[in-house]
């Protein structure tokens, strides 16, 4: 196995999925401190594509630590396939650190995080919530502009998490001591339901938006119309197993990593709207 990493180098780090809400966070982040830093996606070059995995080592060449996202998710049918290949292409090309964003409370995407944790390359996981931002960046976005919130979560509370505290977890797992092996749950400090979701949208935006829960086989249809059913699937399948209710408690997850708490959602959507309305 290569070995890139000597002591007097600075270590590469490389960043799978850079054009995404994490991916380009954690890359921000790392080349703000002064590290160097491989943005990998389908329009970068080095190219990295999911579907083309005999790009893979080029893509990997070079790299020492490694932040690795997953697209459509982890939970989807094959995941642990494609995982389990970039863990060997990963070890092949000399990585010595591997973080794995996961989603909180998905049984499948479980045992991605297993393979990624035994791949024998030092490695952690960070199981995050759903994001806020999903309401002002995300596929919430436009409820802002309809008026309505719609979602198959009935009335099932979520500790929605700052895509910005998420990236910072990641990138001290990737820089600091002590995460090998660590699987850390990270949420935001308060659980809500979607209903109190779309009343502090209301408050913070001035524009009126509802919460509309929709059952499973209409969240399914209208997913379908927009980006098929393969997609509609997944994410219906998604939304019935983690708003269970088995996610509503909030995790400490982000004090044991930064040492502080994680922002609350009315101050991460008050600052995104507000840099919105003066852009």
């Amino acid at each position: 196995m290569a070995t890139n990493t000597h002591p007097t180098q600075q270590p590469t780090f490389a960043v799978i999925g850079a054009t995404g809400k994490t991916g380009r966070r954690v890359s921000a982040l790392l080349e703000t401190r002064g590290h160097t830093v491989r943005r990998l996606a389908r329009g970068t070059s080095p190219r990295f594509d999911w579907e083309q995995p005999d790009g893979w080592a080029q893509a990997l060449d070079g790299v020492d630590r490694l932040y690795v996202t997953y697209v459509p998710d982890l939970a989807a049918p094959g995941a642990d396939v494609v995982i389990t290949r970039l863990t060997e292409v990963a070890r092949e090309a000399g990585v010595q650190r591997i973080v794995l964003l996961s989603g909180r409370g998905e049984l499948g995407a479980r045992r991605c995080e297993d393979i990624v944790l035994g791949s024998g390359i030092p490695s952690t996981v960070v199981s995050a919530g759903w994001f806020t931002q999903n309401f002002t960046e995300g596929m919430l976005a436009g409820a802002l502009e309809t008026g309505v919130l719609a979602l198959a979560a009935g009335d099932v509370r979520e500790p929605f998490i700052s895509v910005d505290d998420v990236a910072a977890v990641v990138a001290e797992a990737l820089t600091g001591d002590g995460h090998a092996g660590r699987r850390y749950e990270v949420t935001g400090p308060e659980s809500l339901t979607l209903a109190e979701v779309a009343a502090l949208l209301t408050e913070l935006s001035g524009r009126d938006v509802r919460y509309l829960p929709m059952t499973f086989d209409e969240f399914h249809a209208a997913v379908a119309a927009e980006a098929g059913p393969e997609t509609a699937t997944l994410l219906t399948e998604l939304c019935r197993e983690v708003f269970d209710g088995r996610n509503e408690s909030p995790t400490d997850g982000v004090r044991q990593v930064l040492g502080r708490a994680p922002r609350d959602m009315r101050a991460v959507l008050a600052e995104a709207l507000t840099a919105g309305q003066s852009a």
